[in-house]
């Protein structure tokens, strides 16, 4: 059994897609009543738009590296000054966000700038923090026996404010590790052996578990460590690519029968 237990973050412990897609919703919402826009093209003309022109800028293949979405991209800040692409990212970020939001609009016939609903999207993801319901419950149990250890991918200022505005969440970790800060993302091994590191353990004393097949398990398999993937949705199977997990489960809850 393990003494340490490392978490993903997004839609591991945070539901993530529930809080970008509940923002998106009010977004296209409010676009109705400042526009006369129809919500549903609305919402799928932006979930095609955003990731096809994040991928002009210049930022885009370290985003890929350090594992940021379009839809992050779509509220984040960034300028974090620990590396020149988050810098870079915060002085053209904002013009990334207003376009999306120019060219969704325009796609309905509308001549508006994109900066209205620029603001009100941030808005709402700020406003739309979700955790699954047995999150807190599960990290009760598990603090009193096990060490506890976030290793996200991400930007440190995005993933630090999606802690801000979820600040029950925080106390349960002795460590908060983010690729940002560490110059790589899941996969890669760099995070896991700084998290390693930092909770002074060793591979074959931890679990991680997270629902990314492609950067949870099969990174935590490449550093050793013994791989848990919260399979949401049962359909999803491992393809091609992929990392093969040592033990699956459906919720969150279920890690405690394993222990």
């Amino acid at each position: 059994m393990p003494t340490a237990i490392f978490f993903d973050l997004d839609d591991t412990l945070l539901w993530d897609k529930k809080s970008i897609e509940t923002a998106l919703e009010k977004t296209v919402n409010d676009a109705k009543e400042l526009y006369g826009t129809d919500p549903d093209k609305l919402l799928a003309a932006v979930k095609e738009a955003a990731p096809r022109l994040y991928q002009e800028y210049d930022f885009y293949e370290f985003t890929k590296m350090i594992g940021i979405n379009p839809f992050e991209g779509l509220w984040g800040q960034f300028g974090d000054p620990i590396h020149h692409t988050f810098r870079q990212m915060g002085e053209e970020i904002a013009d990334y966000q207003k376009r999306v939001w120019q060219k969704v609009l325009q796609s309905q016939g509308v001549s508006q700038s994109g900066d209205t609903l620029r603001e009100k999207f941030i808005t709402h993801r700020k406003n739309s923090p979700f955790l699954y319901e047995e999150t807190l419950d599960v990290l009760d149990q598990l603090k009193e026996h096990y060490q506890l250890v976030v290793v996200t991918n991400g930007a440190p200022s995005l993933q630090l404010e999606k802690l801000r505005i979820t600040p029950e969440l925080v106390p349960y970790f002795d460590h908060i590790v983010i690729s940002g800060n560490i110059g790589e993302g899941k996969p890669g091994q760099a995070i896991f052996d700084h998290a390693l590191r930092v909770s002074g353990q060793s591979a074959e004393d931890v679990w991680m578990v997270g629902d990314n097949l492609r950067t949870d398990i099969l990174g935590a398999n490449g550093a050793g460590i013994h791989s848990v993937w919260i399979q949401h949705e049962a359909s999803k199977t491992p393809g091609e690519g992929d990392g093969t997990p040592d033990r699956t489960i459906s919720r969150l809850k279920e890690i405690l029968d394993l222990l």
